[in-house]
């Protein structure tokens, strides 16, 4: 088969940073010889077709994969190469863990293990640890992070190990900022360069990754093509396996005019997250287009790209123009990268001007930035964007005294990449010291900025200090009160003079708020940008409008409003002027370790001598022969597990918050001898799976219908009996030898890349999940472990009371159709009876599924190529 069968290898004018002559497979050579209308395609297409012109010759990338594209083919499956694989610790320790215990199987098995190693660069980034113990005092980021490495010294221990064993992984160690703020200031080239096998020349290419944080799409401002998979996923990628995706869908985006004054990137993107869930971008690409594009910075754009999955799109794309290629400088990507990336994108006709004309899009938006004003988030949705007038409201019913503020929180992820938002959040901080104002004692602040860069910044600004005067103080580099980790409440909240079981809310400059998921005793979590969270930390509760209420009241006695503080566009203009490059610059050079992180004491050895039953690296089991053999081998009659609602989230299927003393988890820890401040999170028992099933569906808020009198991990093994934890219904459930499945509504599986929430699936035995839409990234998940995501519109989840017999009919014949028969019987008649979609999208899927999920495809691929490979015995019969 030719590599290049399009006849697009062109030389570039540039050489790469040794002075070697490079070659580039050029998109206007391909259309040129028949690869369709690629000048036509929306921009983000255009990156997939590269990478596939690249790769043709790989058994995976076909011409007809070009044409897919060319055509925009929805229903067509296409191959993504990613070049690299972005992971964070939470999700990637487990990536580890089943690599290397793949390998062990494999070796068990004789097989050649060399396809099994990883074939990609692998950077994990350890962010997900970080817990705000201390806050509010000058030591708080040092205490946090020693109680960090005792916490997690054996997960870490684990990392130093493994960076011995795969010599293609680069770790970061804790303290240094969150993976996909990196990626963007440190890590990404924009472009690349690979040596090609079968043409012995040096190649220009587009840099190209996926992540295990949902949040990868970050990296979309700088025109990197990259999303957010889950950690099987992820696996499959590192192992240099292609990335099946169908031909998406491109939704664009015209952006006109400027942001008004005192409007912020993050207000635009909380409105974006509303207006595009509501037009189902799920799935989808979303790039951006038109003049509005000049008046967003490359962290404008970042804090807009990283806010894709909140309204389930794929990507939030923008195409690289000159903001890119100054942001490459300034953060101190070298000027022979700098040149190299400005030229071959403009020889790939990927460089965006004003001139540039707008490619052509199925669907689009409109959206003037002038109209955008200050927008909040909640009380417990990232897309329900509310204005500050609407925010006491949302609470719903709630009492006089509820809604006072326990967190306030400037938290990493999508603002504090944003210089120009934590600059207007210091200005105002400084304003407020200025006027005698202090947030109240019962709320609880915090700044865990995503890289040193940021705290340089306001450092330098001179704006730190008047943060520390108002409790902001820098309290670690990750992720901290986005996902949860929010640590202790302040102790002024338990004093006798507050009314029991008032709702707490919680305002942060994060991703996320769903219910539950900041801090067990919140009820309202509020998204919202850096100066809005110090606004309301001075308030103290949501109760009130801030933009129109007095905020607090001066030493004087006068009382003080949000417009009395809030700082001028020209002063913000300023202090970026003055402070940012040198901020950025000096964060690009330092070195991605620590001395804390190599003297770290670790294993040396080709095995790892894994935990024992509580220990938190125990061995896991997801390469076993019983996780890695099919699950659905015909027709079958099932229970359901659990009924859910709508907007079922990967936080209430897998939790990450701290596990509690009297939960089952938490239980089961203390019996085998662990103390209560020793229980850790279930994020960081991720590689202890009887931890992690008794967590399986344990949010504390998840409301299963079955069991409507209790919130958390609760069900009935059949109606009338009592409520009993999940896992052990599960449990009985197998015993009887009775198939299990998952009933919900809209949108589940919505919210992080979460692998452990198709994990715990899968453990506690659920064969399928009946969902009337999924998320993309948890339906994949599914599939990876071998579930089977059914999408139908049968009788809604109120109607069911657990009794049901529930018939899939037709598992058989799946591959030649995606469509089966589902019966839901109730006391031996027929409730309902229909046509469901078997959402297995791509024709790789379908091997997974057929394996038992991902690993069983591993393992039996590389029995069938060894066994195809070895020569027959001496007189074997020809």
């Amino acid at each position: 088969m030719t590599t290049d069968p399009f006849r697009s290898l062109t030389a570039l004018p540039v050489a790469d940073e040794a002075g070697t002559p490079l070659h580039y497979y050029s998109l206007a050579e391909a259309e040129a010889h028949g690869a369709g209308p690629i000048s036509d395609l929306p921009w983000s297409l255009r990156t997939l077709v590269e990478g596939i012109l690249r790769h043709q010759g790989h058994p995976q990338a076909l011409p007809e994969h070009v044409h897919a594209v060319t055509r925009r083919d929805e229903t067509a499956a296409i191959p993504f190469f990613p070049g690299r694989v972005l992971f964070q610790d939470a999700s990637g320790i487990p990536v580890l863990a089943d690599m290397i215990t793949l390998l062990e199987r494999a070796r068990a098995e004789g097989l050649d293990t060399s396809a099994l190693e990883p074939a990609l660069p692998l950077d994990l980034v350890v962010d997900h640890a970080l817990e705000v113990d201390e806050y509010a005092n000058p030591e708080a980021a040092l205490r946090n992070i020693d109680l960090e490495y005792e916490r997690h010294r054996d997960r870490y221990r684990f990392l130093r190990w493994a960076q011995d064993r795969l010599p293609d992984l680069r770790v970061v160690p804790p303290g240094l900022g969150i993976c996909h703020q990196l990626n963007l200031e440190v890590l990404a080239p924009v472009v690349t360069t690979t040596e090609s096998e079968s043409e012995g020349r040096h190649v220009a290419a587009l840099d190209s990754l996926v992540g295990t944080d949902s949040h990868t799409t970050m990296i979309n401002a700088l025109g990197v093509t990259g999303w957010g998979v889950g950690g099987i996923e992820a696996t499959a990628a590192a192992l240099g396996q292609a990335v099946m995706i169908r031909v998406p869908r491109v939704v664009g985006i015209e952006l006109t005019g400027r942001l008004a004054p005192g409007v912020f990137a993050s207000d635009l993107a909380l409105t974006l997250a509303e207006k595009l869930r509501a037009l189902n971008v799920v799935g989808a690409v979303v790039e951006f287009h038109g003049p509005g594009l000049e008046a967003l910075s490359v962290p404008d754009r970042a804090t807009v790209a990283n806010m894709a999955p909140e309204y389930g799109a794929t990507m939030a794309w923008f195409p690289a123009d000159r903001r890119t290629i100054e942001y490459l400088a300034a953060t101190g990507r070298s000027p022979e990268r700098v040149r190299l990336a400005e030229q071959y994108l403009r020889a790939q006709g990927l460089f965006r001007t004003p001139s540039s004309p707008a490619p052509r899009f199925e669907t689009g938006l409109s959206i003037d930035l002038g109209s955008i004003t200050t927008t909040l988030a909640g009380p417990s949705r990232p897309h329900d964007a509310l204005s500050p007038a609407e925010v006491p409201a949302s609470r719903g019913e709630s009492g006089p005294l509820d809604g006072d503020i326990a967190i306030a929180a400037i938290t990493s992820c999508t603002n504090t990449s944003n210089p120009r938002s934590l600059v207007a959040a210091g200005l105002l901080a400084r304003n407020a010291v200025a006027a005698g104002l202090r947030p109240p004692a019962w709320t609880k602040t915090s700044f865990t900025p995503g890289s040193r860069a940021a705290a340089d910044l306001l450092a330098s600004a001179g704006l730190q200090d008047h943060l520390d005067r108002l409790g902001f103080q820098v309290a670690g580099f990750g992720c901290g009160t986005c996902m949860g980790n929010s640590g202790p409440l302040s102790p002024a909240l338990s004093g006798a003079d507050r009314a029991k079981d008032t709702a707490l809310a919680a305002v942060l400059s994060g991703n996320r708020n769903f219910t539950g998921r900041i801090h067990p005793a919140v009820a309202h979590a509020y998204l919202a940008s850096p100066a809005m969270v110090v606004a309301y930390a001075l308030a103290g509760n949501v109760r009130i409008d801030v933009t129109s209420e007095p905020i607090g009241r001066a030493e004087n006695g006068t009382d003080v409003t949000l417009a009395d503080l809030w700082p001028s566009d020209e002063e913000i203009d300023a202090l970026l002027a003055e402070h940012e490059a040198t901020a950025l610059g000096r964060d690009a050079h330092r070195e991605l370790t620590t001395t804390r992180w190599q003297e770290l004491e670790y294993p040396r050895g080709e095995h790892y001598r894994w935990d024992g039953e509580a220990g938190s690296i125990r061995r896991p089991p997801f390469t076993d022969p019983e996780l890695t053999s099919p699950t659905l081998t015909g027709d079958l009659t099932a229970r359901p597990l659990l009924v859910l609602g709508d907007a079922v989230t990967t936080d209430h299927i897998s939790p990450v918050a701290r596990v509690l003393p009297d939960s089952a988890a938490g239980r089961w820890l203390r019996e085998r001898g662990v103390g209560d401040r020793a229980l850790g999170t279930f994020s960081s028992r991720r590689l202890n799976h009887d931890v992690m099933i008794r967590g399986g569906f344990a949010n504390t808020r998840l409301a299963n219908l079955l069991v409507p009198e209790k919130q958390g991990g609760w069900t009935r093994t059949a109606p009338g009996e009592e409520p009993v934890p999940v896992h052990e219904a599960a449990e009985y459930h197998r015993r009887q030898g009775t198939p299990v499945v998952v009933v919900a509504g809209e949108l589940y599986g919505a919210g992080s890349a979460r692998d452990w929430a198709a994990k715990v699936t899968r453990l506690l035995g659920i064969r399928a999940v009946l969902a009337r839409s999924f998320e993309r990234i948890h339906r994949t998940n599914l599939v990876a472990m071998g579930v089977l995501p059914i999408q139908w519109q049968g009788p809604t989840p109120e109607t069911f009371d657990g009794s049901e017999d529930i018939d899939l009919i037709g598992l058989a014949d799946l591959g030649s159709t995606t469509e089966i028969t589902v019966r839901v019987r109730r006391a031996g008649e027929i409730a309902w009876e229909g046509t469901a979609l078997c959402r297995i999208d791509t024709p790789l899927e379908w091997e997974w599924l057929r394996a038992g999920g991902l690993f069983g495809h591993l393992l039996t691929e590389q029995t069938e190529r060894q066994r195809a490979t070895e020569p027959e015995p001496v007189g074997a019969h020809r």
